[in-house]
C-alpha cells in the first residue's frame, strides 16, 4: 500500500464504527501462620497500595520488581498454584495472610479472585518518551498501542495482555473518558500489566501529532479501511483501538495516517476490541520480526 498517499488523505472523514469492514445491516481470628499481619483492617501505611487480583496476576506481580506489601490468601486454599504463590512470597520475604472468602470477595468488588489478592504499591505510569526509549534500548522500531476511550476494565486488561504478548513496547491511555489501571484491569490482563509500560496522557490527539513528528506512523483500526494484511507496518508505528460502542473517535481517526480494518466474512459486523487487537498486532509483530 502507499503510505504516503494515505498520510496525505488522512483528513477524510470516517463514519462507520467497529473493527470489521462489513457494513451494518438491519436487523477474622488472629493467624500468624505466614507472616506478621493478623487482620485486614486498612492501616495508614496501606495508603497508596493497589490490589492485584487472581492467581495469574499475582504470579506475574511476584516475578516483577514492584514492591509488594502482603499477599492475602483464602483460608483453606492449599492446593495447586496457590501453594506455589505462597512459596514464592515466603521466599521473597513477603507476608502472607489467611482470610475468609467473604473478605476477599468484598475487597475485589466480587470479581473472580481465585482465592488470592496482593496488596502492592500502585503501578506507576510512564511517559510516552519512556516507551520510545524502551524500544530504542532493545534496538527495535517502536510498536505502541493507543487505547481511545476504552471504559470497560475487562477490555483494557485484555488489550494489555494482547499488546504484551505480541511484543508492543507500551500502551497509551487518556486521562479522561477511559478506565485507569484498576484491580479489574490487572486481573483481566492475567498479569501482563506488570511487564507493560503504560502512559496516561491528557490529550490523545495531541499525543498522536507528537508521535507523527517523531517519525511514528499511526494506524486507526476502524471499519472501511485497508485490510490489515495488505498494510505495511514496518518501521515505527502506533495502533489506535477504540471502544466497542463508539470505536475510534472521529477527531482521532482524522489525525491518523492510515485507516485499517479486519475483513469480516460471517454475519457479525466486528470483533471485540481485544480480539481485533490480537489479530492486527500479530501481523505487526510478524512484519517487524521478519525484516
Amino acid at each position: 500500500m502507499n503510505n504516503k498517499n494515505n498520510r496525505q488523505n488522512r483528513s477524510e472523514k470516517y463514519n462507520n464504527k467497529g473493527y470489521g469492514t462489513k457494513p451494518a445491516t438491519e436487523n477474622s481470628p488472629r493467624n500468624n501462620r505466614y507472616g506478621k499481619y493478623s487482620t485486614l483492617e486498612k492501616t495508614p501505611e496501606d495508603e497508596g497500595l493497589g490490589l492485584v487480583i487472581g492467581r495469574n496476576a499475582v504470579r506475574e506481580l511476584l516475578k516483577s520488581d514492584r514492591e509488594i506489601d502482603k499477599i492475602l490468601v483464602q483460608r483453606g486454599e492449599r492446593e495447586g498454584s496457590i501453594v506455589v504463590l505462597v512459596a514464592m512470597a515466603v521466599e521473597k520475604g513477603i507476608p502472607v495472610v489467611e482470610t475468609d472468602k467473604a473478605k476477599l470477595d468484598a475487597m475485589s468488588g466480587f470479581a473472580t479472585h481465585q482465592g488470592v489478592i496482593a496488596m502492592a504499591s500502585e503501578k506507576e505510569y510512564c511517559s510516552v518518551e519512556d516507551i520510545l526509549e524502551i524500544a530504542k534500548s532493545r534496538g527495535e522500531d517502536p510498536i505502541i498501542v493507543i487505547a481511545d476511550g476504552i471504559t470497560d476494565p475487562y477490555n483494557l486488561g485484555a488489550l494489555i495482555r494482547c499488546a504484551e504478548g505480541t511484543g508492543a513496547h507500551g500502551i497509551i491511555i487518556p486521562k479522561r473518558r477511559s478506565t485507569g489501571l484498576t484491580p479489574l484491569v490487572s486481573r483481566s490482563s492475567a498479569g501482563a500489566i506488570e511487564h507493560m509500560a503504560i502512559a496516561k496522557v491528557s490529550n490523545i490527539n495531541n499525543t498522536i501529532t507528537s508521535l507523527k513528528e517523531k517519525g511514528v506512523w499511526v494506524f486507526a483500526a476502524e471499519a472501511g479501511g485497508t485490510p490489515y494484511y495488505e498494510t505495511n507496518f514496518k518501521g515505527p508505528c502506533a495502533l489506535v483501538f477504540g471502544s466497542e460502542g463508539n470505536g475510534v473517535s472521529k477527531v482521532v481517526t482524522e489525525n491518523c495516517d492510515v485507516l485499517i480494518s479486519i475483513p469480516m466474512y460471517g454475519k457479525v459486523n466486528s470483533f471485540n476490541v481485544s480480539t481485533a487487537a490480537s489479530v492486527i498486532l500479530c501481523e505487526v509483530a510478524k512484519q517487524h520480526r521478519n525484516g
